[in-house]
């Protein structure tokens, strides 16, 4: 999740009402909402993964989706110019801004348009995704549902979708 200084400081929020974890997380989020809405740039794996992390600290309804998941995320383009792991573990997300070797889950994708597309799809289309050419999944693809769902309730969060 956040660093521990962040934590630290901003967990007390998740012992409020839940509408109020949601609404600084909306406030927090204002980057991925806009990729989200909008036009999608090579900055949405980044801003996706930090939203999420925001909302983990802020947010006791959205942790519920971590509690007791151990997972490793590797997301990256087929080129490699992008590249972001996520860990979960203890209750806790991880980023990293690099690649790791032993991932649960490994997403390989064409561009951020194609991973949004991937990620938020209504029915999470993976076989026509894969079909397209645009995504490559590696490993367990329940992880990959997993995250999907937490994308897309991030997203409702957000109000959007």
């Amino acid at each position: 999740m956040a660093s521990r200084i962040k934590r630290t400081m901003l967990s007390p929020i998740s012992l409020m009402p839940e509408m109020v974890g949601d609404f600084i997380t909306r406030f927090g989020s204002k980057k991925l909402k806009e990729e989200l809405c909008g036009e999608i740039t090579d900055k949405f794996l980044e801003i996706l993964l930090g939203g999420m992390d925001i909302a983990f600290t802020l947010s006791s309804g959205y942790r519920k989706n971590i509690k007791g998941f151990e997972g490793r995320y590797l997301f990256r383009t087929a080129d490699n110019l992008v590249s972001a792991s996520a860990a979960f573990k203890d209750g806790n997300m991880h980023v990293h801004e690099d690649s790791i070797d032993d991932w649960g889950a490994r997403v390989t994708f064409k561009d951020a348009k194609a991973l949004r597309a991937f990620l938020f799809s209504q029915n999470q289309d993976i076989l026509n995704s894969i079909l397209a050419n645009e995504v490559e999944v590696d490993g367990n693809l329940n992880y990959i549902y997993k995250f999907g769902f937490m994308a897309r309730d991030l997203a409702k969060r957000l109000g959007v979708g």
